[in-house]
This record gives structure tokens, sequence and C-alpha cells, in this order.
């Protein structure tokens, strides 16, 4: 889906980049191949990985707290992001597409077997694996549960909003400037990005967005604060948002990892710029996973490594209630 043709050539439609693809050839994404004219997916089908996560790992905060999801993912992606921590997958050896073959269907049967709330889209960038991922979506609907995609944004509106009919909960990584996208994503900047978390908060997903700081790069406050300004601005001041701790990893293993100071001071900043919801990711123990009452610092919802420990939606002190979506599927 999602392409046009002419003269034997295609141009996908699927994402921003808007590849041409010649006869023989794959776009940027590496897994939409032009076959005598026409534009295939070669990872319909085809799962390189599957595991049962919690929730929160995602992290996903304020949507199913405490829930377990199927999480599967194909090869491929459609930025080429220095840092990528899943590179062996996103990025895998040319021609390589690697996985094991199942239909819809039996990822499906696969979460409700194991009497599993939802299917998670993660590890690589979902978008990628569209028409795939939008069949199991729609079964899975039927089936009862819920669908959570873990994505960096880079969708073209048509796909997204048709995807969003589809998807209850997403977190989309944010990941700096247009300084930060050009040098380190191979993107000219974030604003399809913006788009698309516009396009996921107008068809009524529950939205969390994360960003990874890296040091020298996107660690001053500032940049955060202006971050957070537009999460607020165009997404709403009870938007949670996750400040992770950079890990050398991939192109960018000579990077020390960031100080512990540095990623709580960018959750303080959001804080500041007025979001209510601000955590600290990659740093176990410092307690700024929990989720704490933004008027008297009361802890509301208890984590213990990546999974809920103890959960209160309201602080009866304040009166201030978390937001919680999906509680549905919540025992």
């Amino acid at each position: 889906m999602f392409y046009d043709k002419k003269d034997g050539t295609t141009q996908c439609r699927l994402c921003p980049h808007e590849c041409v693809v010649s006869e023989g050839k794959t776009g940027i994404c590496g897994v939409r191949k032009n076959i005598k004219g026409k534009l295939y997916s070669l990872v319909y089908g085809k799962l390189c990985s599957t595991n049962i996560d919690p929730i929160e790992k995602k992290p996903l905060f304020h949507f199913a707290p405490g829930t377990e999801c199927l999480s599967i993912a194909t090869v491929g992606c459609n930025l080429s992001c220095a840092f990528c921590q899943n590179f062996e997958i996103s990025h895998p050896p040319s021609g390589g597409i690697l996985g094991i073959d199942i239909t819809p269907e039996k990822v499906v049967e696969a979460a409700t077997n194991r009497e599993l709330p939802g299917i998670a889209y993660t590890y690589t960038e979902p978008t990628i694996a569209w028409e795939f991922y939008h069949e199991i979506m729609k079964l899975a609907k039927k089936a009862g549960l819920y669908n959570v995609w873990i994505s960096n944004g880079y969708i073209s509106p048509e796909p997204a909003r048709k995807i969003a009919k589809l998807m209850d909960a997403v977190n989309v990584d944010l990941k700096g400037d247009i300084g930060f996208y050009r040098k380190l994503c191979g993107v000219p900047n974030e604003e399809p990005m913006h788009t698309a978390l516009r396009i996921y908060k107008d068809a009524g997903v529950w939205i969390e967005v994360t960003n990874l700081v890296i040091p020298g790069h996107n660690d001053r406050p500032e940049q955060a604060r202006k971050l957070a300004e537009w999460v607020k601005e165009n997404l709403g001041p009870d938007t949670p948002m996750h400040f992770s701790r950079f890990y050398p990893q991939y192109k960018l293993d000579d990077i020390q990892p960031t100080p512990v100071k540095t990623v709580e001071a960018a959750a303080k900043a959001a804080q500041n710029a007025g979001l209510r919801w601000a955590y600290v990711g990659n740093v176990p123990g410092n307690g700024m996973e929990d989720t704490v009452c933004p008027e008297c610092g009361d802890v509301l919802i208890k984590r213990a490594g990546m999974s809920m420990a103890s959960f209160k939606q309201s602080c009866e002190r304040c009166k201030v209630d978390v937001p919680i979506a999906g509680k549905e599927w919540m025992k």
C-alpha cells in the first residue's frame, strides 16, 4: 500500500522519505522492494523478535499499567540513528530479511493463548511493517486486545490516520531539534514527527513521549524545556514524558553514559515547563520512575524495575487524579 508507480519505477508514500525505488531495489528502510514495477513488503508475515514484556518497558506508564503484552518486531527502520540500540535488527546486513514465518492470525492466537491483554509493535520501527501490522491489529481488535506502537514517528499523514483507528496507545521518541535529526538520524527535520503526534492526538490515541539524553548532543536543560513546551502546547500537560539515560551504542560507542544528574535535570526542566508527569529512565532505583502527586510529592504508582509494584490513581490529600488510559485491560 501507499505507493505510486510509473514507467517501472515506484515511489513509496509510506513515510516522508518518499523513496523512488527502481526495479530490484529497496527503499531506505531496506524492506520495501520494487519487483517488476510493484512495491512489495519483504517483512509481511516475518517476525524477527517475539517476547512477553511488561507494558512499563515500552515505556508506557499511564496506559494499562501492570499488564503484560506480546511484543513483536520485524527487521528494518526508516531512520539511521547513530545511537540505535537494536541496530542488529533495525539495520541488518544487506539482503538479510531475518525472522520466522507467521500469519497475522497466529500472532493474535499467541497473545490470546497466553491470556495477554494486548500486543506491542516495538524494538524496530513499526511503520515499515505497516501492512502486516495493520492486519494483525484488525484481528487483535476483534479479539478484544489492545494495540500499542513504540515508534520514531516518521510516518506520512495518510497511513498515520489509517493506523490510528486501530491504535490504543503510542510512545513516540522525540529525539531532539532539527540539528539533532540531521546530524544523527539521517532526516531533515522533526516536523513529520510533530504531524504524526497531532494526528494520533486528534484520533484519541493515548500518547507518551520519550527523549534519549545524549551527552554533547541534546543534554542541555533548555533543550528538554523546549521539547516539553512543544508537548504541552500540542499534546497537553498530562502527556507523560520519559527522559532516558544514554549508554554507548552502535556508532556512538565512544560517548560515556549520560550523568544521572543530567537526565534528572532534563525531567525537572520538563516539569518546570508545565508537564505534570516527567520520568527518568535507564537509571534503576533513583525513584524518578514512580508516579508522584505533582502537588505534594506522595508516591501514587510505585514501580520496581520495569514493573508496577503498587497503584493508587488519586491523591486523597490533594484531590489529584492520575490520568490512566486502558483501564479496561487492568486486572
